[in-house]
């Protein structure tokens, strides 16, 4: 039986002659070579046994090869060409070709150079159609992936402490000794705060088999849409995972990449799909504690660099108490409260919360579905006041979490914007008003012309909200913003 050291050699000799062969680029990570053609790619996992992977031999390699394809399948279909076998002879290999398989490679089609989310980042290219196309498929991916069972063992509040403090103590060399005990002190006291949470997350389903390493570097731009690759293969236990950590691992690197307008533009993407607002007292932990594994996996790669750094620093800055405060909007159907508030979502870094997306969920719709299609009115009297019903209890959450609400709905009645000032007032927390207005016809024009929007208000409801206005009192206007007087629909 080879040696560990000498298995790898002997792999890394036959990896390096393949890549002469093919004319190929060769790239070295921990645990893999990556070889890359002029349209195909091909990785080869090392012959290693490590804390956590286990490559040791030659069956192993060929399953996780196996289990990389079927598990990448599900977010980058396109990508993901299938298991081959590199044949003939350490001096002479061949790509499935005769004589007994050497080793096994999952082949996949090469992407173009600049295309992945973290290049894009870096270029200052990434823009609001890459964030949304990923928030898409991700909440639909959520969705439709196997739901772990409470006796599964995976993501367990235990569990969740544990692996978070390893996190920190692997990024221990690029901490102050005041950094390190902060999260230290931070992570165990919400980890004790978080765990009834996320017991109830587990046991109503919300862990789920996830992609588990979707930091920026793992997201690409293909032609039209957007794909997640190289998900975590080697490790269930790092792949079912609560969805919310999914998903924050995605807002932790937009922020480190400091784009927080992105950040949160996919983070309000995603729950308005979801609807999982319920997880947000959870968020900043899974965010601090994807930091750090960032942070750890930076310094490795090298030692103190700026990369790490920047990790830290992400850990540290989401560590720090929010700034809750409470914005409501109002205005009539088709003033623009939507396109305004979210610009103020991505500037302010906050929750917002769409009346028209809320008002679709109690029905159990989409928030893209036709409610007229399935014969129901939801601009109703009942309906109306369940909404904003919904509305304010989803905002509380958020609230008590420290995260900036804005409520994206038309308030037309004093009662509801005294509810609203009301909830501020009970949880402590500033209050304002975003108004916005824009004259009758253009209203009416921008309904009829709206198309592929969550809003299903047309000229009919307009009527109806206009007769129910009460218009801003003297004591509500201290409390009105100051905004560009008309914006698009």
């Amino acid at each position: 039986m080879p040696t560990v050291d000498a298995a790898l050699n002997s792999a890394r000799a036959l990896v390096t002659t393949l890549a002469g062969a093919l004319r190929a680029e060769l790239i070295e990570t921990h645990i893999s070579w990556v070889l890359l053609g002029a349209d195909t790619a091909y990785k080869i996992k090392k012959p290693v046994h490590l804390p956590f992977v286990d490559y040791s031999t030659l069956a192993a390699r060929r399953h996780f090869c196996e289990e990389e394809v079927r598990l990448n399948r599900r977010l980058a279909p396109g990508l993901y060409l299938g298991v081959t076998g590199i044949t003939g002879t350490p001096a002479s290999p061949d790509i499935d070709g005769a004589g007994p398989v050497l080793e096994y490679a999952v082949r996949m089609r090469r992407f173009s150079p600049g295309a992945l989310f973290s290049e894009r980042a870096a270029a200052g290219t990434l823009d609001n159609q890459d964030v949304d196309q990923l928030a898409a498929l991700l909440a639909g991916f959520h969705e439709g992936a196997p739901r772990a069972a409470a006796t599964d063992g995976f993501s367990g509040a235990d569990q969740r402490r544990r692996i978070a403090l390893a996190a920190l103590e692997g990024a221990r060399p690029l901490a102050s000794d005041a950094a390190f005990s902060t999260l230290q002190t931070w992570l165990t006291a919400e980890a004790d705060a978080l765990a009834p949470l996320w017991t109830s997350r587990l046991t109503d389903g919300q862990v789920r088999e996830c992609h588990g390493d979707l930091h920026l570097a793992n997201v690409v731009r293909l032609d039209e849409h957007v794909a997640a690759f190289d998900c975590i293969e080697f490790d269930p236990a790092l792949r079912w995972i609560d969805v919310l950590d999914d998903a924050a691992f995605v807002v932790m690197d937009l922020a480190a990449h400091q784009r927080p307008d992105l950040c949160f533009r996919f983070l309000n993407a995603w729950l308005d799909r979801t609807g999982d607002h319920a997880g947000l007292p959870a968020l900043r932990f899974s965010v601090v504690y994807r930091a750090l594994v960032r942070a750890q996996v930076e310094h490795l790669r090298s030692a103190g660099s700026d990369a790490a750094r920047r990790y830290l620093a992400t850990a540290l800055a989401w560590a720090q108490p929010g700034n809750a405060r409470l914005t409501i909007m109002h205005g009539l159907p088709g003033s623009g409260k939507t396109w305004v508030s979210q610009q103020l979502l991505e500037q302010e870094s906050a929750i917002r919360l769409r009346s028209d997306v809320e008002r679709k969920r109690l029905y159990g719709l989409g928030m893209l579905e036709d409610s007229r299609a399935r014969g129901l009115d939801l601009y109703g009297a009942g309906t109306t006041a369940r909404t904003y019903a919904q509305l304010f209890g989803v905002a509380r959450t958020a609230l008590r979490a420290g995260y900036p609400v804005i409520l994206d709905a038309a308030f037309p009645r004093r009662i509801e914007r005294d509810q609203a000032h009301a909830l501020a007032q009970d949880l402590g927390v500033p209050f304002s008003i975003v108004h916005c207005e824009a004259p009758l016809p253009v209203l009416r024009e921008r309904l009829l012309a709206r198309r592929g929007d969550a809003s299903e208000a047309n000229v009919v409801v307009l009527e109806q909200v206009r007769e129910a206005v009460d218009p801003l009192s003297g004591d509500e206007l201290s409390f009105v913003r100051p905004m560009a007087p008309d914006n698009p629909a």
